[in-house]
């Protein structure tokens, strides 16, 4: 399918899965329908499973928008304990489209809990609470690492996927590679037939010598040379090692299922010139997992690492939190670290969702279908590549994609068949409908406002202006004090304790414990609170349950501002 069919067929309002191999501009057809919807002032919501695949699409990952921590499977109880926070409630009535990239990452599971939270927060018990759903991704890639069994591995496996009945858009034309050779290797791994002229392709890159002008990035299939490759690449650097080791909280269970299930190391050594991936999302937005770059130098006053970014941002390290919670929400254990590893080695698997130059590939060791094919199509051109070595497994896609993957082309001549069809005015119409019913605009001249709008960056939706709350969660490292936050932000007091509580709401886990109030006034305080709340007299509670602040006040006798007891009552487990 041609990529404006695709887009036809987005426009119409169906449910839709786009796929095809690699270079067939799947995230650019997302692009052109996202500038379209935004055009009509309608702002989709877009999520990926990792944070490199959600940053090609100015994304968030699927377990942060969705609040399931380290969950890959939940239950209805979860998500009533999920119901019960204002800001996902906001979250999630604001949603009305849904782009998920990358799906051949996402298991049955966690497709799953999507469907599950929607459901719940919307109301209706249909797929994804009856949200426009558009999937993208090529399940010839890696699947996600799971333990579900083997044949369970994909998310086309949920009976979520079925529900949806999306409409199927196989793109075919190749726009990334600029090279036909490499085109036609990836095209016969994905055929399950491997001719000649692949093999003899493969074996001229044998240990090529790679320009040195170009970044070079080596891929392995296992974490051991991994780590190997880049400790000695370490150990050429000249200067002072640093040592950076984990702190933690909790459990030494819990602590060890936080590693498990992250990339957070419990010994990360640096030098400067190191080769560095960031393995975490930034709070602020200055870096996603995935985000590569240099160690440049070392602070002085803390002695944190500074590294310059691969597209020449400066950035100053600080240690980040990784956190497990229970089925409540509540935090059990917390691991800090500083959030990078070395990277002038990283796993194949890793690499789902990068772009490379040029690599040098080992695939002597490949233990699962779809490695190979996965490393080879990160890169541009076959002449950017060095094959370190190869094994009988590296050319093997799974089976049962293979099995699959003529069906899905079947639904996509289908699809595309159905929306020729369509006369011009009935699909106009078709358009207009569901634009309309998505709250956007169809007027011709506001179609135009906005386009104007958007190029001299003055966009008319809120979706483009950083909430204020957040704005003061971004000052909060420089601002020692609660006066300093609020001169900063140029804001009164009690707006910025209001921004604290939201804060607090959204991120449990985060540290505010330089605003906590004097202990002589938060005690007594808290003292008042805990009377208050074991005496469960109901002119002391509001409807939905919460102690009225005006009651807290006249127990203390009017001596404790308004500010102050919201303040206090921040840091109360209530």
């Amino acid at each position: 399918m041609k990529q404006t069919t695709a887009l036809n067929i987005l426009k119409s309002g169906k449910n839709v899965f786009i796929t095809g191999s690699a270079g067939t501009g799947k995230t650019y057809l997302l692009n052109l329908y996202t500038q379209y919807l935004k055009e009509r002032r309608v702002y989709p919501t877009i999520v990926a499973p990792t944070g490199i695949a959600a940053s090609h699409l100015g994304g968030q990952t699927i377990h942060s928008f969705f609040a399931l921590g380290i969950r890959e499977s939940i239950d209805e109880g979860y998500v009533e304990s999920l119901m019960e926070k204002k800001y996902l409630k906001t979250r999630f009535s604001k949603l009305k489209l849904l782009i998920i990239d990358e799906i051949s990452m996402v298991s049955p599971a966690l497709f799953s809990s999507m469907d599950l939270v929607l459901r719940g927060f919307k109301g209706l018990d249909a797929p994804f609470g009856g949200v426009q759903v558009i999937i993208s991704g090529d399940f010839f890639q890696l699947p996600p690492v799971s333990k579900e069994p083997k044949d369970k591995r994909f998310a086309w496996q949920s009976p979520s996927w079925k529900a949806l009945e999306l409409q199927t858009c196989y793109l075919e034309e190749k726009f990334r590679q600029d090279d036909n050779r490499l085109i036609e290797v990836l095209d016969d791994i994905r055929s399950g037939d491997i001719s000649d002229k692949t093999n003899k392709a493969l074996k001229a890159r044998m240990n090529v010598s790679l320009s040195s002008e170009s970044k070079i990035t080596q891929l392995y299939t296992h974490n051991a040379d991994v780590d190997r490759i880049n400790l000695a690449e370490l150990d050429k650097l000249e200067g002072e090692e640093k040592l950076f080791v984990y702190e933690s909280k909790g459990s030494a269970k819990n602590i060890d299922k936080i590693f498990k299930s992250s990339l957070v190391l419990e010994e990360l050594r640096l030098k400067k010139g190191a080769l560095v991936i960031f393995i975490k999302n930034s709070p602020e937005g200055e870096y996603v997992n995935g985000t590569t770059g240099i160690v440049q130098s070392f602070s002085p006053i803390d002695k944190m690492p500074i590294v310059i970014t691969t597209d020449g941002k400066k950035i100053k390290l600080e240690r980040e939190e990784w956190s497990l919670e229970n089925d409540s929400g509540k935090v059990t254990a917390t691991v800090t670290q500083v959030p990078l590893r070395l990277a002038w080695a990283i796993t194949i698997h890793k690499s789902q969702g990068m772009t490379l130059d040029a690599a040098q590939i080992d695939l002597s060791k490949t233990f699962e279908v779809g490695q190979g094919y996965v490393a080879l199509s990160r890169i541009k051109s076959i002449e950017g590549l060095s094959l370190l070595g190869l094994n009988p497994m590296a050319l093997r896609v799974d089976p049962l994609i293979l099995h699959i993957d003529d069906r899905i082309k079947m639904a996509s001549v289908k699809a595309g068949e159905m929306v020729a069809s369509l006369g011009e005015d009935v699909f106009d119409s078709m358009c207009e409908k569901h634009i309309s019913n998505l709250g956007g605009v169809v007027e011709k001249e506001k179609i135009e406002e906005e386009v104007a709008n958007i190029k001299a960056g003055k966009p008319s939706h809120s979706v483009y202006v950083t909430p204020t709350h957040i704005k003061t969660k971004n000052l909060i490292e420089k601002s020692e004090t609660l006066i300093k936050l609020a001169i900063n932000r140029k804001l009164a007091k009690g707006t910025i304790i209001q921004h604290l509580s939201l804060i607090k709401e959204e991120e449990p886990e985060i540290d505010l414990s330089k605003y906590k109030p004097k202990a002589e006034l938060f005690d007594e305080v808290e003292r008042v609170v805990l009377r208050l709340m074991t005496k469960k007299m109901p002119e002391h509670f509001t409807d939905d349950g919460k102690l009225r602040l005006k009651s807290v006040f006249e127990a203390l006798d009017g001596e404790v501002s308004y500010d102050d007891l919201r303040l206090c009552m921040i840091f109360m487990d209530l």
